[in-house]
């Protein structure tokens, strides 16, 4: 797993975990955490207990919600069962020690906040209809709510897909630029006509800076190029491959 040193804080546990050192096999290998996806379920929770492990929570207390790209945030309060009755969200916050909140990724960006003073930590899955939702403030007023602070909060955006491998077609800047006409310096030309590529890894640091967030940082890692390390839905899509396998990245607040 990847950690940062930003979020290496004595009582704060977390991880961007990538494809690496799971059971997984074929185009789900190796540590592919995604319940959805298509790969065996008991390797899977194999998987996780793995992360839970390397995050020091039980199996049962490593937790993901049903993503929909939204900018709703779940309070996580206790673990929950798998399946359909899982809260839709694409955020959670928490201030239970011993709860680990994860955010399952293959291209979005994942990104972890963390308020140590308060005992406040939250997660937070960014794709782009998240991150022109609002997702970020989102996260960030939900764990004021839990006794936060945002210029004490440190923010860390984890591997996703960079500006260099996100090419967009002609229709896709206006969502943006409907919003904010300045929102056009995120897009340049690419090598095709009418299309451009999009550099949310930017758009998402700049908008959690303006958001109050006192620190964010960018890891700067991206999951197309790297297929190595990590799972990417445009790679798998570009290759027509069926499916596609989750990395996670989670946090947690450390039981005493």
């Amino acid at each position: 797993m990847i950690t940062s040193d930003a979020l290496s804080l004595p009582g704060v546990s977390h991880g961007f975990f990538t494809r690496e050192g799971g059971r997984s096999r074929g185009i789900f290998a190796s540590l592919n955490c995604g319940m959805g996806s298509g790969d065996d379920k008991d390797t899977v929770r194999e998987n996780r207990t793995i992360v839970s492990g390397k995050l020091g929570v039980s199996e049962s207390h490593l937790l993901t919600a049903w993503q929909i790209h939204s900018p709703n945030v779940h309070v996580a309060t206790g673990p929950w069962a798998e399946g359909p009755e899982r809260p839709r969200a694409d955020a959670m916050v928490t201030r239970e020690k011993g709860l680990a909140i994860g955010i399952l990724t293959a291209d979005c960006g994942p990104i972890l906040f963390a308020d140590e003073k308060a005992g406040v930590v939250g997660c937070a899955h960014a794709g782009w209809k998240g991150a022109l939702g609002g997702v970020t403030d989102a996260t960030l007023r939900a764990m004021e709510n839990l006794g936060a602070s945002r210029s004490s909060t440190v923010a860390v955006l984890g591997p996703m897909i960079s500006r260099a491998a996100y090419e967009v077609g002609p229709e896709f800047p206006a969502h943006f630029l409907a919003q904010d006409p300045a929102n056009k310096r995120y897009f340049t030309a690419s090598a095709r006509a009418g299309h451009a590529m999009f550099d949310l890894p930017a758009y998402l640091m700049d908008r959690m800076k303006r958001e109050g967030v006192g620190l964010t940082v960018n890891l700067g890692l991206c999951t197309f190029a790297d297929e190595a390390r990590f799972y990417s839905y445009r790679r798998t899509t570009h290759r027509g491959e069926g499916d596609y396998g989750r990395q996670i990245s989670a946090i947690a607040l450390k039981e005493e």
